[in-house]
């Protein structure tokens, strides 16, 4: 959502003076969610009407989103547009955010619900190749690289949504058991259930490459 879109004539209140590390103009480049002071002061800020602070929330998950969609979906294009559909209800969805949890636990459960209905909609996700790989140098290519990473990524492809969510959260976005349980809005060992029956469909799957 492109801040053109918002009136200029609104001015925001005060929200006080920014967390250490933003300046009193505009929040300094961090890198994403590392100080998640600056995203409570930001969300508050976009939830005034801040479009400056909306910009720089979503300059620090973009990439997260993206992530998370990809690895969900496995789909460049339907990640791209999960992407830009956050990208939007961020501005009108925080007010929903109470902050009772992290802003990053918030956002990977917005990520998360969004691409599942995403994958309810269409029909079953078809095997990665190259062809579909991010074009772009960064994180992302160098973990889709390769022939065996491929594999693994076709097999997560493959796997009931439950179990792919579970496995995504935990081991390639490296949340604890704790965290995962409060995106997903499970118990904890409900969790540790999925992600354990994820790694045993993947050691199946990739028994060709031991």
């Amino acid at each position: 959502m492109a801040a053109s879109t918002l009136d200029p004539r609104r001015e925001a209140p005060d929200a006080g003076p920014p967390p250490a590390g933003l300046d009193h103009e505009r929040p300094a480049p961090r890198p994403p969610g590392e100080d998640p002071d600056v995203d409570r002061w930001l969300v508050g800020r976009v939830v005034e009407g801040d479009a400056d602070a909306y910009e720089e929330l979503l300059r620090r998950h973009r990439d997260r989103i993206y992530r998370i969609a990809l690895r969900v979906l496995a789909n460049p294009a339907d990640a791209d547009d999960v992407t830009q559909e956050i990208a939007i209800q961020l501005w009108t969805g925080l007010a929903g955010f109470t902050g009772s949890a992290a802003f990053t636990t918030w956002l990977y459960r917005v990520v998360v619900n969004r691409c599942l209905n995403v994958r309810r909609r269409r029909r079953p996700t078809e095997e990665l190749t190259e062809t579909v790989h991010p074009s772009s140098p960064g994180p992302e290519a160098r973990v889709v690289a390769g022939q065996e990473l491929e594999a693994g990524l076709a097999a997560l492809a493959d796997m009931p949504e439950e179990l792919r969510v579970a496995l995504v959260l935990i081991q390639l976005e490296g949340l604890s058991y704790a965290q995962a349980a409060s995106v997903l809005k499970v118990p904890e060992a409900t969790v540790r259930g999925r992600l354990a029956r994820g790694r045993a469909h993947l050691v199946k799957q990739m028994r060709s490459w031991a």
